[in-house]
């Protein structure tokens, strides 16, 4: 079995948390509430030919470079979320999407050692399934956008946050409109980059642009 080396970042996140919010470093950090079960995880992760790394604040594996999962703690659950899950192939319906209208990302969700250990050997083949599929060059084949021109700063954005990304995916056809819109209207770049920026909290909270 492989054996990758453990990042300190990653080592730190179970300690403190991701630090997007005010509970990072506090008792209240959903880490804490799956600290066997995210590190589980992780013990398993480390056993595959994925680099461990840390980014958005968050435990990344990645393969050549290339994102293949995120481990994340939630209120409910601990998770493993494959950006390409879209396309594992899922017998046993494991996999879910983070939102309704979500179209590549899928993850797994954990509230129990039990649990993963049970769900352990579809674990790896999702893990060794993912990495295959980068080597070959796979990609998601995704839909028009509800014909909306997503600006390019928008776009960026949503490639560097993949959690950002998810929450806008989730939202409805009519608010994702309302944001697009509004990003698009200045000619400046900068402030299309500052009026994104203002909404990234309102974005990962679910709410509309008039909420």
């Amino acid at each position: 079995m492989l054996n990758m080396e453990q990042n300190p970042g990653v080592d730190l996140y179970l300690q403190q948390g991701c630090m997007r919010c005010p509970f990072g470093g506090t008792l209240q950090c959903k880490v804490h509430n799956w600290p066997e079960e995210l590190n589980l995880l992780r013990s398993i992760l480390l056993e595959s030919a994925l680099t461990e790394e840390i980014k958005w604040g968050v435990p990344c594996y990645t393969f050549d470079n290339k994102n293949i999962l995120i481990l994340s703690a939630f209120k409910e659950y601990c998770s493993l979320s494959f950006f390409k899950g879209v396309l594992l192939h899922d017998p046993e319906n494991l996999l879910d999407k983070p939102g309704e209208n979500t179209q590549s990302a899928r993850l797994i969700k954990f509230t129990s050692t039990d649990q993963i250990v049970k769900s352990q050997t579809q674990i790896e083949q999702f893990i060794q399934e993912a990495i295959d599929n980068e080597i070959s060059g796979k990609q998601v084949e995704f839909p028009q956008k509800h014909n909306l021109e997503y600006p390019d700063e928008f776009v960026r954005k949503l490639e560097e946050d993949p959690f950002l990304k998810a929450a806008f995916e989730s939202l409805t056809p009519g608010r994702k409109r309302g944001y697009i819109l509004h990003f698009s209207q200045p000619k400046q770049s900068k402030t299309r980059e500052s009026r994104i920026e203002k909404c990234v909290e309102k974005i990962l909270s679910g709410k509309g642009f008039f909420n």
